[in-house]
């Protein structure tokens, strides 16, 4: 198959903005020709998102961020809020998983402290600046993508009964909007307007404004209103009614931090992912299990090379299962994890056939967790592994992500994956005009698990942007939303970077495919063993001979899996490069 391109691999050398709506990659762009860096444009692209893509992320959401400044070493900005100080497993008395809707699995929303420390520290623009685009697409309107018109419309009936502040703000006379009309959102102006103008008369210094909103959000007028709609029980999307377990003391206690990233040399570049407090190490043995098992040597676009990715897919998401947790709460294995001995010995599992079993590891001699799985019905999976069904598990969007790419000139470049406080899943906090995060579905109520909750830990996400370094020098940022997809859509998309010869476009539109193998991340986390799923441009030999091959193949639509983006720099030349993801028909990358 050539390889094939919707849009050309933009080419320029004064800055690269990517991501997945073209508003926010405008404001991004914006930032960089008024003379910011690339941190500044992250920021402005960042709470742009939150604007345009309230579906997919917003205020009370969360955001690792994994960046290089020029001359700085890789590092991890964790924007991820940890769970409340009641949040025990006895707190859930009564439930068999976290449940994804609602107020009673908030966690500290962490993406506003994150983006903002960012900007103090690395940034060079004030506040106001940063935060302009945002305001005007809340105060002015921003056009509704079907994608959310959908999205409303699948929860209309939740809204009109059960949250009555999100109705007021996303339904028209009781129906959702029309795909491409303008939506408002006035009361989230309203806040991000008073946040900068009580900044500026907190202090004098750009700094010292950053640290001023940063307490007004976690602290004053933010967090009272936070509190104050937190005071009564309020419903889930079943209409079950909970108390959060969220307080006061537990957005004041709260900051975002930064940490070092954990990385791996492959193919003379060094990949830098976050820690397993996110599932950004599953790329890593991914890599390792890719080393040991040959696959630079398979036709990026072969069936061949499509199986061996899956089945290292399926062993790396196991030992996720298994190890993964918050490393400030559970002893987890990375070294023995990431090494080339192990990937050795799990390789040695992988041969021409299918696994259909979920198969974690034993490093250091170590016995692994094995959760409780809930398996897809036969039924429907064997409805689904017959034919030609379009994507069920494979394309719902449940509550997805946002992605940002960011390269500028002088070399500094930033990759972040925005999610959480999705509209569908929690009400809009009518005063602030965003609804909380839902990020605690992600712990289990097991004690024995690596993931299991407690108070004050991060929930183990699926959140996972991507650094590539070659030397000394920041070459590659790159990332997608998608849930437990992440990690497989970018580790293909790296592999067809570096083995296939295709640029930065080319690698994004090529046919995708994803594995769902393993216990899902979100409510009520079930499990499709031996399930691939991959786009039927792929083709009908490809997917006959998986079959052979023992895969439950669902073949999904041809433009349907993946949101990738990119930017990259040549340190030799200076040449900066971007792309992003036509599926959807709203991610764009824009530079010059």
């Amino acid at each position: 198959m050539p390889n094939f391109t919707t849009r050309p691999e933009l080419r320029g050398n004064v800055g690269m903005v990517a991501s997945t709506h073209w508003l926010a990659s405008a404001a991004g762009m914006a930032v960089l020709e008024r003379g910011g860096n690339a941190f500044d444009a992250a920021v402005a692209t960042g709470f742009t998102l939150q604007v345009v893509e309230p579906h997919l992320n917003g205020p009370g959401g969360e955001v690792p961020i994994i960046f290089q400044a020029a001359g700085g070493s890789p590092t991890v900005l964790c924007g991820q809020g940890p769970a409340p100080a009641a949040a025990t497993p006895e707190a859930f008395t009564g439930v068999d998983r976290i449940p994804g809707s609602g107020v009673l699995p908030a966690c500290v929303p962490g993406a506003f402290d994150a983006w903002l420390l960012l900007l103090r520290d690395h940034g060079t623009m004030p506040l106001r600046e940063v935060l302009a685009a945002a305001i005007h697409y809340a105060r002015r309107g921003y056009p509704l993508v079907p994608q959310i018109t959908a999205k409303i419309d699948s929860v209309r009936e939740v809204f009109a009964t059960l949250w009555p502040s999100s109705a007021a703000l996303y339904l028209r006379g009781g129906a959702a909007p029309s795909a491409d009309s303008l939506q408002t959102n006035p009361a989230l102006a309203d806040t991000y307007q008073r946040i900068v103008d009580e900044a500026e008369r907190a202090a004098r210094t750009r700094e010292g404004q950053i640290d001023a909103a940063r307490r007004f959000w976690r602290e004053g007028f933010v967090a009272e209103a936070i509190v104050d709609f937190l005071a009564a029980e309020i419903p889930d999307g079943t209409g079950a009614a909970h108390r959060a377990l969220l307080t006061g003391d537990d957005l004041a206690g709260w900051r975002a931090r930064y940490e070092e990233p954990v990385s791996i040399d492959y193919a003379g570049h060094t990949v830098h992912k976050t820690g397993p407090w996110g599932q950004g190490p599953v790329f890593l043995q991914q890599l390792r299990l890719a080393e040991a098992l040959g696959t630079r040597g398979a036709d990026v676009l072969s069936a061949e090379f499509t199986h061996l990715v899956a089945e290292a897919a399926k062993l790396a998401f196991a030992d996720r299962e298994a190890w993964y947790g918050d490393p400030d709460f559970t002893d987890v294995p990375l070294a023995a994890l990431l090494s080339a001995e192990y990937a050795a010995q799990r390789a040695a599992l992988v041969d021409g056939h299918a696994s259909l079993d979920l198969r974690p590891g034993s490093p250091d001699g170590r016995d692994p967790y094995l959760p409780e799985l809930r398996p897809v019905g036969s039924t429907e999976l064997d409805a689904r592994t017959g034919g030609e069904p379009t994507v069920d598990r494979a394309g719902e969007q449940r509550g997805d992500t946002c992605h940002l790419d960011i390269v500028d000139a002088h070399g500094n470049m930033v990759s972040a994956t925005p999610s959480g406080g999705w509209l569908a899943s929690s009400p809009v906090i009518p005063a602030l005009g965003f609804p909380l995060g839902t990020r605690g579905q992600m712990f289990w109520l097991d004690p024995a698990s690596p993931s299991v909750v407690a108070p004050g830990k991060r929930p183990r996400t699926t959140l996972t942007p991507t650094l590539v370094t070659r030397g000394d020098e920041a070459v590659i940022a790159l990332g997608t939303p998608g849930g437990d997809q992440q990690d497989q859509w970018s580790l293909t998309y790296f592999l067809r970077l570096v083995h296939g010869g295709m640029n930065l476009q080319e690698a994004v539109d090529a046919p995708m495919f994803h594995t769902n193998a393993f216990p899902s991340s979100f409510h009520p986390r079930e499990t499709a063993l031996g399930e691939l799923v991959v786009e039927d441009r792929i083709g009908a030999e490809a997917v006959a001979e998986l079959r052979r091959r023992g895969h439950r193949v669902v073949v999904s639509e041809a433009w349907s899996l993946g949101r990738l983006s990119a930017v990259a720099r040549d340190p030799e030349s200076g040449v900066l490069r971007a792309a992003a993801n036509p599926r959807g028909m709203q991610g764009y990358a824009v530079g010059r």
